[in-house]
């Protein structure tokens, strides 16, 4: 075996071996504020503050495929990854006129949403052999089967919640 050989061999093992070491860990998000300071200075008005947060997706480890036997290809052929994030604490305050005209009633509008875990899997694959394993009534050769292919289909599983608020000072 040549040695150029030897090393490709052995960076796809040790990335397979990084691949099957990782885990779905869930990440914080990067807290970002919106800046609107050039919009209040340039129109005049009272303009509303925006901070949130910026999810930061990991990457899980892929399903494993698995041998059936019988079968000539593994299920399933393009396997799901599972991607795990925590969307950000989100906080959005808008100042309110006076709505009935009267200055004691000018307020402050907000919309609180905060952090929650969303975790998600890409579609996979399932194929089915084209050919049967190996026919001893058939000189040994494998005989034809019908096409089978199948889509595992993608989850999303999360329980954001958002609070709506209106506050008038006292």
């Amino acid at each position: 075996m040549k040695m150029t050989a030897r090393g490709s061999i052995a960076a796809l093992m040790t990335c397979m071996a990084a691949a099957g070491a990782a885990t779905p860990a869930v990440a914080d998000s990067v807290p970002v504020g919106v800046p609107l300071d050039a919009v209040r200075t340039t129109l005049g008005v009272d303009t509303p503050r925006v901070a949130t947060g910026v999810p930061v997706p990991v990457v899980g480890a892929p399903e494993a495929p698995v041998h059936h036997k019988g079968d000539m290809l593994p299920t399933p052929l393009l396997p799901t990854v599972p991607i795990a994030t925590e969307l950000g604490n989100t906080l959005v305050t808008s100042p309110v006129p006076n709505l009935p005209g009267k200055p004691e009633t000018d307020g402050e509008g907000s919309l609180d949403a905060p952090a929650s875990t969303v975790r998600t899997r890409t579609p996979g694959l399932v194929v089915g052999s084209p050919l049967t394993m190996p026919d001893g009534s058939n000189f040994g050769l494998p005989n034809l089967t019908k096409p089978e292919l199948g889509l595992v289909a993608p989850e999303l599983t999360g329980a954001p919640t958002a609070l709506l608020g209106l506050g008038t000072p006292r």
